[in-house]
């Protein structure tokens, strides 16, 4: 943790907890290399959910439950162990982990660095409900606050306010200042609009009673009631808190160690270890510069298994558009020859 920070005084207690440390109001950072990537959603200002600080973060009992319960039900695993069980999780995770997450909330939804037709879009998103990190939109706001906040008081999950705070204990608040209406519309405009994306975002519990209904019954079919409890433990519990401490490693581990391939005015660095376990997500200091980007490995080291993912969509002609260092290049090149003209 950062010094000069105070630690939040947050506490898995009913009354709403004061940040103090959020007592000044910054403008929004911008790392110089990302101001280069003119987004495409425009984000107003003056909007009830982007409030004058301190804010106010209230506990999500729902939440937290679920959080909770998948953890406990993932403390099973020992004793309900069977190889078909663990290799369900691990290609699930991947679904989830990198296609879902990855490639659809993030890079797709949330950065828009890609175009791919609208059941692509959907179908990508759907992998990512059933990671179990909220709905679509909750998350993509989130996420776009994180980056116009980055390790600066506003910011959701900043290390600078404690590492497990960042890693996991800031999903038991609430970061809409009371007014989730508000907040998705002043973060996400172009989301709220799409009717898909809200069922998703509505329906994100029943949608995973019907899966893991779904995926206990298969697991009776296959093998009886041995397998069915091994895959509901292994396939849904243990896939989910793996998928989840995959992607808080990002929010954590990845603002406090690893390298910077560039300057930014936020504490992201690139850290190897998570881009493996994240699936390209690790090279986070690459992202946070040019932000926009589809590609986040840099370096030829730097490997990317998510972009992979999308320039195969691309060769099959289900992607365009796609933001990568070529493009980025391109974007420079003609900027400059436009310049000396």
């Amino acid at each position: 943790m950062a010094s000069g920070t105070t630690t939040s005084s947050a506490t898995l207690a009913g009354a709403p907890v004061a940040r103090q440390h959020h007592a000044t109001v910054l403008t929004p950072p911008v790392s110089p290399a990302g101001e280069e990537m003119e987004g495409v959603v425009t984000v107003k200002s003056g909007s009830k959910a982007q409030p004058r600080i301190p804010e106010v973060y209230r506990i999500q009992w729902g939440a937290t439950a679920w959080l909770i319960a998948l953890h406990i039900g993932a403390l099973a695993a020992p004793w309900t162990f069977t190889w078909s069980g663990l290799w369900l999780c691990l290609f699930i995770h991947w679904i989830n982990g990198s296609l879902g997450i990855c490639l659809g909330y993030h890079r797709l939804l949330t950065h828009t660095g890609l175009v791919v037709p609208n059941w692509v879009k959907y179908g990508l998103t759907f992998c990512g409900v059933l990671a179990g990190e909220g709905g679509p939109i909750s998350w993509t706001a989130n996420h776009r606050k994180h980056h116009a906040y980055s390790d600066q008081p506003g910011d959701p999950h900043s290390p600078h306010d404690g590492p497990w705070w960042s890693h996991m204990f800031w999903l038991a608040f609430s970061t809409d200042n009371g007014d989730k209406e508000g907040f998705t519309k002043h973060w996400v405009p172009d989301l709220v609009k799409d009717k898909v994306l809200m069922f998703f975002e509505n329906f994100f519990l029943p949608i995973h009673i019907v899966f893991g209904a779904l995926l206990t019954g298969a697991g009776y079919l296959y093998g009886g009631q041995t397998v069915a409890v091994s895959w509901l433990v292994w396939a849904v519990c243990v896939r989910m808190v793996a998928v989840l401490h995959v992607t808080w490693f990002v929010n954590s581990a990845s603002h406090m160690f690893g390298y910077k391939n560039y300057e930014t005015r936020d504490d992201s660095r690139n850290l190897w270890w998570v881009a493996i376990v994240a699936y390209g997500e690790g090279w986070h200091n690459n992202h946070h510069a040019l932000p926009r980007l589809a590609q986040h490995g840099h370096k030829w080291w730097e490997f990317d298994i998510t972009f992979q993912a999308i320039r195969l969509l691309r060769a099959l002609g289900l992607a365009k558009d796609v933001i990568d260092l070529k493009a980025y290049q391109e974007k420079l090149n003609k900027r400059a020859a436009k310049n000396v003209a």
